[in-house]
């Protein structure tokens, strides 16, 4: 099999790419390779901020369920997670759709483990977030 320069060295496949779209030598261009990494950008923005959600669900759940550990780095985490959406949403306003309550119980899942695994406590199944919660839910330290 003959790799390709795509699977050769993916850095130089993007700077070629790009320079040929800028002399406008659409021919050359390695078309299918490009739609899939045009999907994938857009992929890559969903999972960025459907990490910031899960990241914040799970400190919202160490922060729950361990209040004598309460700490400002908790704190921060979330309000640091709550920026970056903030981030994300002004590059990419498509990405509201993905500020559901759907979708918190999605990233649930992974952040209930994450939780398990630092704090060793049981977490409940289900999820008791919701979208409002994870965006503006007060966690000030008392």
């Amino acid at each position: 099999m003959i790799k390709t320069l795509y699977e050769q060295d993916y850095g130089l496949w993007a700077e070629q790419m790009a320079d040929l779209i800028a002399a406008g030598r659409f021919g050359e261009l390695d078309i299918e390779n490009l739609v899939e990494e045009v999907r994938d950008l857009s992929k890559r923005e969903r999972d960025r901020l459907l990490s910031s959600l899960r990241l914040i669900v799970h400190h919202f759940l160490k922060w729950d369920y361990q209040p004598q550990r309460r700490s400002r780095s908790w704190q921060g985490t979330i309000q640091r997670e709550r920026a970056n959406i903030l981030l994300y949403l002004e590059d990419s306003p498509s990405l509201k759709r993905y500020l559901t309550d759907e979708y918190v119980s999605q990233v649930y899942e992974i952040g209930r483990l994450d939780a398990i695994i630092e704090t060793d406590l049981d977490m409940p199944v289900v999820c008791g977030y919701s979208i409002a919660d994870v965006l503006e839910r007060d966690v000030n330290l008392i």
